[in-house]
């Protein structure tokens, strides 16, 4: 009888292990756009690459510092995330916030902006050093969402959301950048993972 039961458990166990690798993202998320390449430098000035994020999974916003209306929710609510997921366990998942007014934001400003969120650097860049054309190109073909100057205005029009991508580099859901979802994004993750 023991044999019996310890075989069942094993068979439990072998399905369950199964089951975990064979999780299809595209019935989980009903979304999915490749993100495209972009190159720019984060807040310290290196050189940062969407490309190099292929095997990990991240969360990207878009941003500009001298946002007087939306951004600095967005960015304290990514902040929230940021330490939620540390206290979770999660503290290897990137942040990549993007800016939108690549001009006037550079790194210095950008490391200034994120220092009054409290961010941590470690897994968060704050990425600039691209043209307006090509940082509103990427918004508008990787994620389908607008990043726009304001004729006559130093604002801009951009999404507010937040965004999962997976670790093949397809962004799979979003989330309100200021009506925040922690646990959420937390699921979403964790998904993507395989962990649940």
């Amino acid at each position: 009888m023991k044999k019996k039961w310890g075989l069942f458990l094993l068979l439990v166990l072998l399905t369950a292990c199964q089951q975990k690798e064979d999780i299809n993202l595209d019935d989980i998320f009903n979304m999915k756009f490749e993100v495209r390449e972009l190159e720019g430098v984060n807040e310290q000035g290196t050189t940062f690459q969407t490309g190099e994020l292929k095997g990990e999974v991240w969360l990207a916003n878009f941003i500009f510092t001298n946002c007087d209306t939306v951004c600095p929710p967005m960015t304290a609510n990514m902040a929230r995330v940021q330490r939620h997921l540390k206290e979770v366990g999660l503290e290897d998942v990137r942040i990549v916030s993007f800016s939108i007014d690549p001009e006037y934001d550079t790194p210095d400003k950008l490391i200034e902006y994120g220092n009054l969120f409290d961010a941590d650097f470690s897994n968060w860049d704050f990425v600039t050093g691209y043209t307006q054309q090509e940082i509103e190109r990427f918004a508008n073909i990787s994620f389908l969402v607008p990043a726009a100057k304001i004729e006559g205005s130093n604002q801009f029009t951009h999404t507010t959301a937040m965004y999962l991508i997976d670790k093949d580099g397809f962004a799979r859901e979003s989330y309100s950048g200021t009506d925040l979802e922690v646990e959420l994004i937390e699921e979403g993750i964790k998904r993507i993972k395989g962990n649940k």
